[in-house]
């Protein structure tokens, strides 16, 4: 993995020189074959002084000796490539060497291009070859097990191949079980680390429930003190992992989580707000033709309005009008109170979650603009105005307050958004109780980057067309 990014970044500071071919007008085949002298020297000597930095950056994120979730990896490489940007733009601009600045900051974007694509072409490499895969013994059996399994069968490109599945209590319910992949599962025997041995000491995922952790005390001892390949998902749920700070007391077998919810601070509120009006208004500018065409279509269609906005629930619980295009005909209320006491298995479909997959009430312009998601455009604007956030809970309808559960305090601490964890985690596919835990675990767990991974997800499933009507 190492020897990849060093290819991707040498990669990159030679076809960097390409900018100068294209800027000068000069023939792109002499360039990459000739050598620029001293100004060459310059640049080589500090693009590689930063490429040793970035790696020994990587190595010490544990890159190179752990293996990590994409966007969690995706974003130390965001992160530590900005940084070493901002440090060569302070000796490119600051420095008096005789260097090539449209080279460096050309080789930094291609960086950014070629560095996935190394590390993606590494990985496909190595599984081919077979020394890629990584064995996996899960123990536990139960609801935390499953969604360990789930979570690790998620990302191929991990690797993590499971091979076992050791019951500690012999006690997994049947109905589980089916939800298991299709592997051997026997008992934990009474000596962990040597039936461990006989399966080749792989990797192992110490998944207990709740109730298991205190009768399996012992387990956790012997595992902790004496087997290093070890990974523990513990059954809590519910608690702001990004927003948690450790505790430790010398000489004390014990520490303390300090829970503090992300967006419940200034700081991360004004950065997010700041985001929401930059990005909101770039993509208002780049959509305007968009947004001019469906306007058009949608009043050519019936000659009714192009809008329709709903009251909604929103920060601090204050109503605001939602904005949409309009995809529905003008009596849509009348008609779906006939359509759902005409069909009761259709008002069940509406009780879960307010929304039918087959509603009469769309019109032709209107099912184009669902199925694309296009008929949301418009909440730019909310945003803008400060109604809304590009990314939170979905704002809520004033019915749907007391079906929320505990968690409408969190909600009611943000403003809502245009998308969300829940859009991109199933959707209208996901149960209202779904949609409630997540959003709730998206208000503890605020961060710049992950509203970024949800933006570029919700581009995914739109394209996709999972789960919208």
């Amino acid at each position: 993995m190492a020897l990849g990014d060093i290819l991707a970044f040498l990669a990159a500071f030679y076809f960097a020189r390409l900018s100068h071919a294209l800027y000068y007008d000069i023939n792109p085949l002499w360039v990459l074959q000739h050598w620029w002298g001293s100004l060459a020297q310059i640049n080589t000597l500090l693009f590689l002084i930063l490429t040793v930095s970035v790696i020994i950056s990587f190595a010490i994120k544990g890159h190179y000796s752990q293996r990590k979730a994409f966007w969690d990896e995706a974003g130390d490489v965001l992160a530590v490539l900005i940084l070493f940007i901002a440090l060569n733009s302070a000796i490119a601009f600051i420095g008096k060497w005789p260097l090539s600045r449209l080279w460096l900051f050309s080789t930094w974007g291609l960086v950014f291009l070629f560095l996935p694509v190394a590390r993606h072409s590494t990985r496909w490499m190595l599984a081919r070859l077979g020394a890629w895969a990584k064995p996996v013994v899960i123990i536990g059996c139960g609801k935390n097990a499953l969604e360990a399994i789930r979570a690790l069968t998620s990302e191929p490109l991990l690797g993590y191949s499971i091979k076992k599945i050791l019951i500690p209590d012999n006690a997994c319910l049947s109905a589980e079980r089916q939800n298991y992949p299709p592997v051997g599962m026997e008992p934990l025997s009474h000596d962990p680390i040597g039936q461990l041995a006989d399966l080749g000491n792989p990797h192992v995922v110490l998944a207990l429930d709740m109730e298991q952790w205190e009768a399996q005390e012992h387990l956790v001892r012997t595992l902790g003190f004496g087997y290093p390949r070890l990974t523990i998902a513990p059954p809590l749920r519910g608690l702001p992992l990004f927003g948690l700070e450790v505790m430790h007391f010398f000489s004390q077998e014990v520490f303390m989580l300090r829970v503090r919810d992300n967006l419940a601070r200034p700081g991360p509120r004004i950065l997010k707000r700041i985001f929401d009006l930059l990005a909101a208004s770039l993509i208002i500018i780049a959509v305007s033709p968009v947004l001019a065409y469906l306007s058009w279509k949608i009043k050519s269609e019936d000659g009714g309005k192009i809008f329709f906005a709903q009251e909604r629930v929103g920060h601090n619980g204050k109503t605001f009008r939602c904005f949409k295009f309009r995809s529905m005909v003008h009596d849509a209320e009348a008609k779906l109170s006939e359509y759902l006491e005409t069909n009761p298995d259709i008002a069940a479909e509406y009780s879960r979650n307010f929304k039918l997959r087959n509603d009469p009430r769309v019109t032709r312009t209107g099912r184009l603009l669902r199925a694309t998601s296009l008929d949301e455009l418009p909440q730019l604007f909310n945003v803008l105005l400060g109604q809304m956030s590009l990314v939170g809970p979905r704002p809520l309808l004033a019915r749907e307050i007391n079906r929320y559960g505990d968690g409408i305090n969190l909600y009611a601490q943000v403003k809502p958004g245009i998308t969300g964890l829940w859009q991109v985690s199933g959707r209208s596919e996901t149960t209202f109780a779904d949609r409630a835990d997540l959003d709730a675990w998206y208000v503890k767990n605020w961060s710049l980057w992950y509203d970024i991974v949800i933006l570029l997800r919700t581009i995914k499933v739109v394209f996709s067309k999972s789960g919208a009507y």
